[in-house]
């Protein structure tokens, strides 16, 4: 590559990053860091209608979870702020008026009521939907229709107009895509798109292609959903820049759901999250759970996400950070959906906790815990629980049921599923093994195993039959890592409390 690498991530502040979003920003982030470039997160909130408060707040704080921070954007700053596009109003204003000058563009003083009257007026069977194109734009109040002096009155007199894009008749405009080849549209059927709006703000179509020359963007990588954009933003390359500075374009496939596209709704359908992390819409104060609050790991998140329409040409599918910046390539991204599977993603993220280190997890396992009102918590001994129950949970959330039970003893019990068969001989049996554990100095799993097993035959008993009891003596259900590591862990004294109190119930 001849240019320097320089990749950019631009969401609008209205609302939750979704998973599509944040593979965009995975996709981006590895193309830079594989081409020691810059990865640039841009605010594009030309849009103020749309703003949510707390939305551009949220991005960030999905992306440094994910750890996908950004090496220039409107919190680190850079050479080539300012990163919100609000604050770069007065930039824009510049490059309209020279499209005009040149052509390209024109004012259009239409009111909303003539636009409106012009989509009913022209509604055919063949067009139910009318556009503002080269087939309607003599019939509008414009600087096309009007006289070169009808147009400089209006405008000294402040009258409320926007600029559109003129756009042109029977062009071929084409670009390769890196993952989709060549790849051409007619002009004749594109609208005359507003690229500056009546409040002086950018649409996306002038903003975009102004910042991506300025901030020296190499390559645009975003989802197909922009393709039909592309005729505008290549004649807005070509009238502003000249093509040859035209960045090299890759359109993402769209991720699928069940039913199509993955939306918010099939989440709430089918109960798997959509987001990165929990969103609350402010206006409905519906709040929406994220991967990161269902208990993914930041580093399977990641994983799972890269092999959404990638892959390295292997069966290799575990991959660390590190692995996914060397093996990344745009050009073996497919160019047909990916289909999102929930039961996979919770796969990659079981992998991952079972590679995890004790220490890596202790703070969220404590988190956890606290939240419930376990906080006296011996650090020693939570190292010791995560390490014997981790390659048992799928979800952070799992060490709950897996591991609460080490550091507060149960207060209720699964007594049905022993009183069917409880016994005096077997209630005899326990009231020994207290007695027995009681006189042991040699608190191990092993010892403690040979000591029940040697008293349940000295009790005529099957110690198979004994193991359930005691399993939810301990811990309350029928859950949990082998029982004598559970009984090593809580200590002499917790156990055998434990038995007692269970006896009481039984």
């Amino acid at each position: 590559m001849n240019k320097r690498v320089r990749v950019r991530f631009a969401p609008s502040p209205t609302g939750g990053l979704h998973l599509g979003g944040v593979r965009t920003v995975l996709y981006n982030y590895l193309f830079a860091k594989k081409h020691d470039g810059d990865f640039i997160l841009r605010i594009e909130d030309t849009d103020q209608s749309r703003f949510v408060p707390g939305a551009e707040e949220y991005i960030f704080n999905c992306l440094k979870w994910a750890g996908l921070e950004p090496d220039e954007s409107p919190v680190p700053g850079g050479i080539y702020g300012p990163y919100r596009q609000s604050e770069r109003k007065e930039l824009y204003s510049k490059y309209a008026d020279q499209l005009v000058m040149d052509g390209h563009a024109y004012y259009a003083f239409d009111t909303p009521e003539a636009l409106e009257k012009m989509r009913y007026d022209y509604k055919t069977e063949q067009n139910p939907s009318p556009q503002y194109d080269h087939s309607l734009r003599m019939k509008m109040r414009n600087s096309l229709t009007l006289s070169a002096d009808e147009t400089h009155q209006l405008l000294a007199a402040g009258i409320k107009h926007v600029i559109r894009i003129k756009m042109p008749e029977h062009e071929t405009l084409s670009f390769t895509d890196i993952i989709r080849g060549e790849v051409s549209f007619d002009s004749s059927f594109v609208d005359d798109k507003v690229l500056l709006k009546a409040d002086g703000m950018p649409t996306y179509h002038l903003a975009v292609v102004v910042d991506d020359y300025l901030m020296k963007i190499s390559h645009v990588f975003r989802g197909e959903e922009w393709l039909p954009s592309v005729p505008v933003h290549i004649l807005l390359w070509k009238y502003l820049f000249g093509l040859e500075n035209m960045p090299l374009w890759a359109h993402f496939p769209l991720i699928l759901g069940p039913n199509g596209k993955l939306s918010k709704r099939d989440g709430a359908k089918y109960g798997f999250p959509v987001f990165a992390m929990s969103w609350t819409d402010p206006k409905t104060g519906e709040t929406v759970e994220g991967f990161k609050e269902k208990g993914f790991l930041p580093e399977a998140f990641i994983n799972f996400l890269a092999l959404l329409g990638w892959n390295d040409g292997t069966e290799q599918e575990i991959f660390s950070r590190q692995e996914l910046i060397e093996k990344f390539s745009i050009e073996r991204v497919h160019s047909a959906g990916a289909k999102f599977d929930y039961e996979k993603a919770k796969w990659f993220n079981h992998e991952w906790i079972k590679l995890s280190e004790v220490s890596s997890l202790k703070p969220e396992i404590r988190s956890l815990l606290s939240e419930k009102g376990i906080t006296d918590i011996d650090d020693a001994l939570l190292g010791k629980v995560i390490g014997l129950v981790k390659d048992r949970c799928t979800l952070l959330s799992d060490f709950m049921p897996q591991s609460s039970f080490f550091f507060k003893a149960p207060q209720t019990w699964d007594a049905d599923a022993v009183k069917s068969k409880w016994n005096e001989q077997k209630k005899e049996f326990f009231k020994q093994l207290i007695r027995n554990y009681s006189d042991t100095t040699a608190w191990q799993a092993p010892v403690l195993e040979e000591n029940f097993q040697t008293t349940a035959v000295a009790n005529q008993l099957k110690p198979g039959e004994l193991q359930l009891p005691f399993r939810i003596m301990l811990v309350g259900g029928k859950f949990g890592p082998p029982v004598f590591q559970i009984a090593e862990l809580l200590g002499k004294n917790e156990t055998t409390s434990r038995i007692k109190n269970a006896l009481e119930v039984f």
